[in-house]
């Protein structure tokens, strides 16, 4: 049996598992990994160099900002100062888009649905909604939200590459022309429609969001110093081109700079980190790099992994793979008419 055949029925049994859920996505991504080593197609090096991965790394280390905000209870009281102010769940929901899908623009959507993860389970935690009905529109907002500027996504970077290649470039707001009508539409469709398709689940109430907890006794300086912290991780995190600093790396300093500082301890910060998603992204970025290794189809690869933020929230919302297919769809479909719609006005194809 080929390479290429024993790859592309990996990916099939990693499609049939994820959607039937009868195992751990977790366990599935990571029986892919080593039996992709077991039959020859990858070197063990290559098929765990996913859990060194910048996204891997920045997981890690936002895990740990994330639990600080928690284990201080700053996260409630932020959590608090917005529920004043948007008092229904949809008022949240679209509150939420709005925060996520502009920051999104001007700092990478992976870095602002890292950022604001635990800011958004502390606002369930407040109001008493379902976190798994406010962090799904949080991803989305964060992947639509990536199409507003140059530099909002990954793939978006990958594309002015190409267009070089032929004379061509997109300027810093190019992408806002589709992307802002996208966004906008995607709020109001989730504000009066999607809300309805949002799972209604409780999440993992292992480690650190642990919702129950009482705060009371936690000094005050360390519940500001851990907003502090993550306020700078962020500042470092826009600016991560002028730094010359990997967003990974400065997730680490922000994680480090907590734990020196004793507003987390070690063994809080380690219950932090949630393994389920290190060894579902980890594991499964082994099967892109077989898909690449073997020419099975790079752009089924680049497809394998879906937004890294979406992996991020699977154990906080409770989510199952056909969560992300019930809420997704529709949207989908909504961004496709607009940008069907839009795309021959503003970037004809036959201009004139």
């Amino acid at each position: 049996m080929s390479q290429i055949t024993i790859t592309l029925l990996f990916l099939l049994f990693a499609i049939v598992m994820f959607m039937w859920e009868k195992i751990p996505l977790g366990l599935t991504s990571m029986i892919v990994c080593v039996g992709l080593v077991v039959t020859g197609v990858l070197e063990w090096q290559t098929a765990f160099a996913g859990f060194i991965d910048s996204n891997v790394i920045l997981f890690v280390a936002m895990f740990i900002v994330g639990g600080a905000l928690f284990e201080t209870g700053m996260a409630n009281k932020i959590g608090g100062i917005v529920t004043h102010f948007a008092k229904t769940e949809r008022q949240l929901i679209v509150a939420i888009m709005v925060i996520v899908g502009v920051m999104s623009g001007f700092l990478s959507n992976t870095g602002t649905a890292a950022i604001l993860i635990p800011v958004v389970i502390g606002i369930a935690a407040k109001s008493g909604y379902s976190r798994s009905r406010l962090l799904m529109p949080l991803v989305f907002a964060a992947a639509m939200g990536g199409n507003l500027t140059l530099i909002g996504a990954p793939g978006n970077m990958i594309a002015q590459s190409g267009m070089e290649g032929i004379g061509l470039k997109f300027g810093f707001f190019d992408y806002a022309k589709v992307g802002v009508p996208i966004l906008i539409v995607g709020i109001i469709y989730f504000a009066f429609i999607g809300y309805k398709f949002l799972p209604n689940k409780e999440g993992s109430d292992e480690g650190i969001f642990d919702e129950s907890k009482d705060f009371s006794h936690v000094p005050k300086w360390k519940q500001y110093l851990s907003l502090v912290i993550l306020l700078l991780t962020l500042v470092g995190m826009i600016f991560e081109e002028q730094l010359g600093i990997k967003l990974c790396v400065i997730g680490c300093i922000g994680a480090l700079a907590l734990m020196v500082t004793g507003v987390i301890s070690e063994k809080d910060a380690l219950a932090s980190i949630d393994l389920k998603t290190i060894f579902l992204f980890g594991g499964t970025l082994s099967l892109e790099a077989a898909l690449e290794q073997t020419g099975a189809g790079e752009l089924i690869a680049e497809k394998v992994i879906g937004m890294p933020a979406n992996t991020m929230v699977v154990t906080a919302g409770g989510y199952t793979f056909k969560d992300y297919a019930k809420a997704g769809v529709p949207m989908i479909l909504v961004a496709t008419v607009v940008s069907m719609i839009l795309l021959p006005i503003f970037y004809p194809f036959f201009p004139g």
